[in-house]
């Protein structure tokens, strides 16, 4: 399966970041470990990260037609970018939403998600391993 993974702002400071929350890795052990578990399930994944609102529309809107499936974690864009979310909506791929974190189990406005009725599911609170879950769960629903 083809994924394009996309990560929004301030994930590329991991592990320098709430290290409490987020853990010491760092974005880069993040992105290879990715990589690796897709290597080795052989699929195709492209993993993006950017700061900026306008850039995770314009990944979605060129890139859509290249994959089957998106998983996201717009990171703060999460609970308020009803951009983000209109344009997951005018596509048709197979969108997941991910978080390291449990977004549910943190502060009051975290636990606001505006993209998720523009996702099919929600992965979120197991580090890592919740785009493990995300990847699996899209490949075993196809």
């Amino acid at each position: 399966m083809n994924i394009l993974i996309i990560n929004g702002p301030n994930l590329n400071f991991l592990g320098k970041r709430e290290v409490n929350i987020y853990g010491k890795s760092s974005y880069h052990d993040l992105v290879n470990f990715l990589l690796m578990y897709a290597q080795e399930k052989n699929h195709f994944i492209e993993v993006y990260q950017t700061n900026h609102e306008g850039e995770i529309i314009d990944l979605i809107q060129d890139n859509h037609h290249r994959f089957e499936a998106i998983i996201i974690n717009p990171a703060a864009y999460t609970h308020y970018s009803y951009a983000i979310y209109d344009c997951l909506k005018s596509i048709d791929n197979r969108v997941v939403e991910v978080h390291l974190s449990n977004i549910y189990e943190r502060e009051d406005f975290r636990k606001i998600s505006v993209i998720k009725n523009a996702c099919e599911k929600q992965f979120f609170g197991k580090g890592f391993d919740s785009y493990v879950e995300a990847i699996e769960y899209l490949n075993e629903e196809v």
